[in-house]
């Protein structure tokens, strides 16, 4: 028998073999592929030896395809813990009054309501205009001569004909100048006590009435007032 044929034979079987544990190495387990490598190695041509350096190279991949896949792991459940600790925390809102921003108010029945915003300059003038849930025009608010920072404006509950408006979210944009005529930039607030807690899609939101604010939004929190609580 050709002793460098079976050589040649037995060699060539051996790189292929160690190609394929490249390819392995990434769809197969840990457990798997130390099986494979050793049955290659115990097998190999004796006058002939697989390049040790290749088997290397492919532990060194597979460790490094292994290190990658528990870092995604721990990534995974970090993400989920740290998702459970901010919903544990977001109960705590629960009864307390907060401050957000946001452009909707909720009218209770026969009383007013504040208007908050915040001006990022002084104003000559300014209208703060009402519209309902349907978007149906409500009011007008006429104001004059307001400094830079926050305003708060007290909105009777009626409106332009001077006749009570039904409970519930009303919205109020904010329109400004200066005194060149420029415009100037206001931020709408508002505020309400927290009464749940929902979670959809990852973001947790407040329940305030009818309205419903992510976490991200608040801006104060505080303690209700005693007669709120009753």
């Amino acid at each position: 028998m050709d002793l460098n044929a079976l050589s040649t034979v037995n060699t060539t079987g051996t790189k292929t073999s160690a190609a394929q544990q490249g390819a392995a190495a990434k769809e197969m387990g840990k457990d798997a592929f130390l099986r494979l490598l050793i049955s290659q190695l115990q097998h190999q041509d004796p006058l002939n030896p697989a390049d040790s350096t290749e088997f290397t190279a492919q532990l060194a991949q597979f460790s490094s395809l292994e290190q990658l896949s528990n870092i995604h792991a721990a990534l995974a459940e970090l993400k989920l813990y740290q998702a459970s600790i901010n919903n544990a925390q977001s109960v705590s809102f629960i009864g307390r009054e907060i401050e957000f921003q946001g452009n909707q108010v909720e009218l209770e029945a026969g009383g007013p309501v504040g208007l908050e915003f915040e001006l990022q300059g002084a104003a000559r003038q300014a209208s703060v205009s009402l519209y309902d849930a349907s978007g149906r025009f409500v009011r007008d608010l006429a104001l004059e001569g307001l400094s830079a920072g926050r305003q708060t404006v007290t909105w009777d509950g009626r409106d332009r004909n001077g006749s009570p408006v039904p409970a519930g979210l009303y919205r109020f944009e904010v329109q400004a100048q200066g005194v060149k005529g420029e415009a100037v930039a206001a931020t709408p607030y508002a505020r309400g006590r927290v009464s749940g807690v929902l979670f959809e899609n990852g973001i947790t939101y407040l329940t305030v009435g009818q309205r419903k604010v992510a976490v991200g939004e608040v801006t104060r929190i505080t303690q209700p007032s005693l007669e709120a609580l009753r």
